[in-house]
C-alpha cells in the first residue's frame, strides 16, 4: 500500500478559502504600496550564495537554505572538508547557490545590478516568498511570503515618517487596531555600546540585546557576558532596561545616558525629527512607541529600526520590521547609497486577522450560481446565459455532467452557491430560466435580464 504523501514541516498547503484571504492581505498591501508610489519588481527564489552569505550574521547565515550543485557534486568536494567533517567548508564546495532567506539582500544586488537603469531615488516593492531553516512554531514557518517597500537613493528622515504612515494605512484598511509601531536608532546602539566599552562587540551585544522579550533580563545580561562584554559595562546597561514612560520622557532619559557618545546623541536627533512629524501629522489606528531595547540581531541596519507588534489580545511575534541600511549595496561595490525599508509579515497578518475575525465576509467570492445540467441541448442553452453573466462579472458555473439532480445539488449546497438554475424543454421553449433562491428555498421563472439583475443585487 502506498504511502500517504506529506509535506516538508515549516510548508503549508492552502485550500481556496485561504487562499482568496491571502489575496485580500496582499490585495490591501500592494494598493497601499502604489498610493505611496512604490513599484513593483520580482527576483529569483534563489541567488548565488556569495549575494547571500555573510549579509545577516551568523544566526541568520545558518538559517539559509544551501541547494545542491546539480550532477555529481560530491565529485567536486573539497576532499580534506570531506574528510575532516568541516561541514562550512564542505559546503561552499558542493553548493554555490541558496534559497534567498528575505527581500532586501537580493533588492539590494539588483539596485547594483541594474543601477544604469534605475531612475533615484528608487521606490520599490516586492511580493513574495523566502525560505528560512528555522524551527517551524505558531506564526513561524520555513516557507513564507514577505511584503516589502523601500527606498534607495535617499538619505532623507521623511522616508522613515512615511513608512510609518504606510504601516498605519495599511492596518487601518485592513481594520486591525491597536497595532504598535516600535522604532529605535542603530545610532543609539552603537551609542550605548561606546558607553559600556563594548564598541568592538556591537553585533553580539545588538544580537542578545535583541533576545530581551525572548528570553528576559537575566539570560540577557548571561549571555553578553559570555561573548565577552565586561560586566561593568553590563551594569551600566541597568538604567536602559529600566527605561519606560512615553517617547518624549524616553528620549529625556537617552539623552543623560548617552550624553557622552556623539553618535548616540546623532540617534536621539534623528528619533525626535521623526516623531515630531508622526505627531504632527497623526495616525488612524496604529501608536508609535520607542523601545531602546529594540535591536533586530540585522548586521545592515544603520539608522532607524521598525517592529510592527500586533495588538495585547493576540499573542503573536512581530508582524512587520525594517529599518535604514546606508552601508548595504556598498558590499556589492556601490557604496555611498542610502537605503532604508520595511517588511510586513503576511502570515503572522493573516493569523491575527483570523483570530479576531477581521476577515470581511465578501472575502472569498464564491460561484453566484450553478446552472444545473439535464442534457447537451441545455447544458448548450444554459451556457449561452452562463456567458452573458460572465460578462456582467457574474461567478457563474454550468455543472459538467448530466448527473443525478440530487448530486448536482448537494454540489451546490456543499460550495454555499446561492443560486441555482434548472433549464429543461419548457425553459427552452419559453426562452426563460427557473431561478431557484437556495437559502430561502423559492423559485420562480424568470426572463434573462431578470436572472441576471436578480443575482447582481443579490
Amino acid at each position: 500500500m502506498a504511502q500517504k504523501p506529506s509535506i516538508p514541516k515549516g510548508t503549508r498547503d492552502f485550500n481556496p478559502e485561504q487562499v482568496a484571504k491571502r489575496n485580500y492581505i496582499f490585495n490591501t498591501i500592494r494598493n497601499a504600496f502604489e498610493t505611496f508610489g512604490f513599484q513593483p519588481i520580482e527576483t529569483p527564489s534563489f541567488e548565488n550564495s556569495e549575494t547571500l552569505m555573510g549579509k545577516y550574521g551568523d544566526e541568520g547565515d545558518r538559517l539559509i537554505f544551501k541547494i545542491l550543485n546539480s550532477g555529481d557534486y560530491l565529485s567536486k568536494a573539497n576532499a580534506e572538508a570531506y574528510e575532516t567533517k568541516d561541514s562550512n567548508k564542505l559546503t561552499t564546495s558542493i553548493s554555490e547557490k541558496a534559497l534567498r532567506y528575505d527581500l532586501t539582500v537580493p533588492f539590494a544586488r539588483y539596485v547594483v545590478q541594474h543601477q544604469n537603469e534605475i531612475e533615484f531615488p528608487f521606490k520599490r516593492y516586492q511580493i513574495q516568498p523566502v525560505w528560512r531553516a528555522d524551527r517551524p512554531q505558531k506564526g513561524r514557518f520555513r516557507e513564507f511570503y514577505q511584503c516589502d517597500a523601500d527606498v534607495v537613493g535617499s538619505g532623507s528622515l521623511w522616508q522613515e515618517v512615511e513608512f510609518i504612515q504606510l504601516y498605519d494605512k495599511v492596518f487601518s484598511k485592513l481594520n486591525l487596531e491597536g497595532v504598535t509601531i516600535k522604532i529605535n536608532n542603530r545610532k543609539i546602539l552603537s551609542g550605548i555600546a561606546e558607553v559600556i566599552g563594548a564598541s568592538d562587540k556591537l553585533i553580539d551585544f545588538t544580537v542578545a540585546l535583541d533576545k530581551l522579550d525572548k528570553i528576559g533580563e537575566a539570560k540577557v545580561k548571561q549571555e553578553m557576558l559570555d561573548k565577552g562584554i565586561p560586566q561593568t559595562g553590563i551594569d551600566k546597561l541597568q538604567p536602559l532596561f529600566s527605561i519606560s514612560g512615553d517617547f518624549e520622557s524616553q528620549i529625556a532619559d537617552l539623552k543623560t545616558i548617552l550624553s557622552s557618545s556623539e553618535e548616540g546623541q546623532k540617534g536621539i536627533a534623528e528619533l525626535e525629527f521623526i516623531n515630531n512629524a508622526i505627531s504632527e501629522l497623526g495616525l488612524n489606528t496604529a501608536k508609535l512607541q520607542l523601545d531602546v531595547t529594540l535591536a533586530r540581531g540585522l548586521n545592515y541596519y544603520t539608522g532607524a529600526i521598525f517592529e510592527v507588534s500586533a495588538p495585547e489580545s493576540v499573542k503573536m511575534g512581530s508582524i512587520g520590521g525594517g529599518g535604514r541600511y546606508d552601508d548595504l549595496t556598498g558590499i556589492f561595490g556601490m557604496p555611498n547609497m542610502s537605503g532604508v525599508g520595511i517588511s510586513f509579515g503576511l502570515d503572522r497578518i493573516y493569523l491575527v486577522l483570523e483570530e479576531l475575525v477581521l476577515f470581511p465576509e465578501t472575502v472569498s467570492k464564491n460561484v453566484e450560481v450553478l446552472f444545473i445540467n439535464f442534457g447537451e441541448k441545455e447544458a448548450l442553452f444554459s451556457l449561452k446565459a452562463i456567458k452573458q453573466l460572465r460578462a456582467q462579472d457574474v461567478n457563474a458555473e454550468l455543472y459538467p455532467d448530466d448527473a443525478k439532480m440530487k448530486k448536482q445539488m448537494t454540489y451546490a449546497n456543499r460550495r454555499n452557491i446561492p443560486f441555482v438554475v434548472l433549464v429543461g424543454e419548457s425553459e427552452i421553449g419559453a426562452n426563460h430560466y427557473t431561478l431557484k433562491n437556495m437559502v430561502s428555498g423559492s423559485q420562480e421563472k424568470v426572463s434573462l435580464d431578470t436572472l441576471i439583475s436578480t443575482i447582481k443585487k443579490s
